[in-house]
């Protein structure tokens, strides 16, 4: 099992930017998917965006398509999601997690089996 540690959520003004970061440790990423979900108060997880972590291919939701942009440092084995523009609606709590690269679809929550515990993104008015 791979442990994930999500760092650089915080409080950020509408229009602005933030970037948070995903450190993974105790196992390999090969052949691996890196995804961010991101869950707010009383709605369901939703995908954000992945990336292959052999390739660097990446996927985006409809939320991050424009605005947000994930990529990876393999020698720190690191994947970043670096969002601009954020708003309001932004605000969650964003997940880091981790899939083999043939199980399941991206951006199902369910195809994940390594979780990070999180980081809070608030974005104010």
């Amino acid at each position: 099992q791979v442990h994930l540690v999500e760092s650089g959520g915080g409080l950020v003004q509408a229009g602005g930017s933030l970037r948070v970061s995903c450190t993974a440790s105790g196992g390999t990423l090969m052949s691996s998917v890196m995804g961010w979900f991101r869950q707010a108060p009383g709605k369901e997880r939703e995908f954000v965006a992945a990336i292959s972590w052999n390739i660097g291919i990446t996927y985006k939701g409809d939320s991050a398509k424009g605005r947000f942009t994930i990529s990876r440092d393999i020698a720190k084995n690191t994947v970043y999601l670096q969002m601009n523009s954020l708003s309001p609606e932004d605000t969650a709590v964003y997940y880091c997690a981790r899939k083999d690269y043939s199980s399941g679809s991206y951006n199902s929550h369910w195809s994940y089996t390594d979780w990070g515990q999180g980081t809070q993104v608030t974005v104010s008015s």
